[in-house]
């Protein structure tokens, strides 16, 4: 099996790699915090594993294994997630850092089983889809709440940070999935959204830096 290390560089390529965009050991170096010669060395690592398409200059790319593996990572990552605040009562804001941990076990029982008792989730507490045993993602084409426009109505359907004061800062303003915003205003100058929602009627100014993180329906 591989590596606590290899797992979390896959697991990076695959999230740099999401809708297409380019990556370099740069950028992987960044993302991991590493200095870029750790990153150059074990790319070469990787590639010499099969599991990352590497030429000198040229965009990193995972493998067909190498996309798997990254994907069954993070199917363990969002089930534990799932299963921590569906069966443990934690909140949303508290999960990943745990599910970073519980994640490399390596046990397909003990996941199959916590899938099971979970009723085979889709996605997880922050609404990311949780891929399937054989790897597969189903991503969705939400669009952002920062792209919206006034007399919209939008469901909340994920949010792209699972940072810890970003969903404490939900929380505080009573946002969660599920809820269904209407668009009072864009504002021009800022991009800041003013909406109103849940049944107290809440309305609140969120900056464009929230809700570009929101993903509506």
């Amino acid at each position: 099996m591989p590596s606590h290390t290899v797992e979390n560089y896959l697991k990076a390529l695959l999230a740099l790699g999401k809708d297409g965009r380019v990556v370099n050991v740069s950028a992987l170096s960044g993302y991991l915090e590493v200095s870029k010669p750790s990153a150059s060395a074990m790319v070469k690592s990787l590639h010499a594993q099969g599991l990352v398409h590497y030429q000198r200059y040229k965009p990193l790319s995972l493998t067909d294994a190498g996309a798997k593996a990254a994907a069954l990572v993070v199917r363990k990552h969002r089930l534990t997630e799932m299963y921590l605040v569906d069966r443990m009562g934690f909140g949303w804001e508290e999960v990943h850092d745990i599910a970073e941990q519980i994640e490399h076990i390596d046990s397909a029982k003990f996941f199959e089983r916590m899938d099971e008792l979970l009723g085979h989730p889709k996605v997880d507490p922050h609404g990311s889809p949780i891929p399937s045993v054989e790897g597969v993602i189903d991503r969705k084409n939400y669009s952002r709440l920062a792209d919206a426009a006034a007399g919209d109505t939008l469901h909340l359907k994920a949010v792209t940070h699972e940072t810890g004061n970003l969903l404490s800062f939900l929380n505080r303003k009573s946002i969660a999935l599920g809820t269904v915003f209407e668009v009072l205003n864009v504002e021009p100058f800022d991009g800041s959204v003013d909406v109103v929602y849940g049944a107290e009627k809440y309305r609140e100014t969120l900056s464009r830096e929230v809700s570009q993180c929101l993903l509506v329906e």
